[in-house]
C-alpha cells in the first residue's frame, strides 16, 4: 500500500484542527454578512444594535465594560441615506465587522417619542433629546468619550468626540469609527487626521 493509499479517509489531527478553523472563519464570515431588516418604527435595525432602557449613563458604562465606545445613531422612517447605509454600508462585512467589534450602537428615531435619559438624569422624548444636540437630519451619528466623567456638567454637543453629521462615502464612514476608536480626534480633527492616513 502506497503512501497516499494509506492516508486516504483517515482523518488526522491536522485535518481536524484544520476543519475547526475553517468552520470558525465560516460562522465569523457568515455572522458578518448581518442583513438589515425594517422595523415597525419604519428605521433600520441590525440583529447587534443595542437593545436600551435609553438610560445613557448605562449604555455608556455598559459600551465600555466591553471594550467597546458608544454612539448613536439617529434615523428617519422614509430616508433614502439612512437606507443607503444600511443595505449596502452595514452589510458589507469589512465596516459591519468593524463596527460591530468596536462600537455599542444606539439607534434612535429623530421624531420619536421614547423617553431617553440623558447624561446628567434629564429625560425628554427621542425628538426633544435629538433637538439639545442640535439633531438636524438623518443619519446623524454622535460618538461619545470612553467614560462618563464630566459628561453631566456638559451641554449637548460639547458632550460628543466626534459626530458624522449626514452619510460619508463608504471609506469615509469607516474612517470616522476608525479615527474615533483610535482617539484620533485627541489630536486631530477628523479631515487632518483623515489626511494623515492617506
Amino acid at each position: 500500500m502506497s503512501k497516499r493509499e494509506s492516508t486516504t479517509g483517515v482523518i488526522t489531527r491536522r485535518h481536524a484542527l484544520a476543519a475547526i478553523g475553517l468552520g470558525v472563519v465560516g460562522l465569523r464570515a457568515a455572522s458578518a454578512s448581518a442583513k438589515a431588516t425594517l422595523g415597525d418604527d419604519g428605521l433600520y435595525q441590525m440583529d447587534w444594535y443595542l437593545e436600551s432602557f435609553l438610560d445613557l449613563s448605562e449604555d455608556l458604562a455598559g459600551a465600555s465594560a466591553k471594550g467597546k465606545r458608544f454612539a448613536i445613531m439617529w434615523g428617519l422612517k422614509g430616508c433614502p441615506a439612512c437606507k443607503r447605509m444600511h443595505e449596502s454600508y452595514m452589510t458589507d462585512p469589512k465596516i459591519e465587522t468593524y463596527i460591530r467589534d468596536n462600537f455599542e450602537i444606539l439607534h434612535l428615531n429623530h421624531i420619536g417619542s421614547r423617553e431617553v435619559t440623558d447624561f446628567d438624569g434629564r429625560k425628554r422624548g427621542e425628538k426633544s433629546f435629538g433637538e439639545s444636540y442640535g439633531i438636524r437630519f438623518t443619519p446623524t451619528i454622535q460618538f461619545f468619550p470612553e467614560t462618563t466623567a464630566g459628561l453631566a456638567s456638559k451641554s449637548g454637543q460639547a458632550r460628543e468626540v466626534a459626530r458624522m453629521p449626514g452619510l460619508l462615502e463608504s471609506t469615509e464612514f469607516l474612517a470616522m469609527f476608525r479615527y474615533v476608536r483610535q482617539k484620533g480626534y485627541e489630536t486631530a480633527t477628523f479631515p487632518e487626521w483623515l489626511k494623515k492616513q492617506a
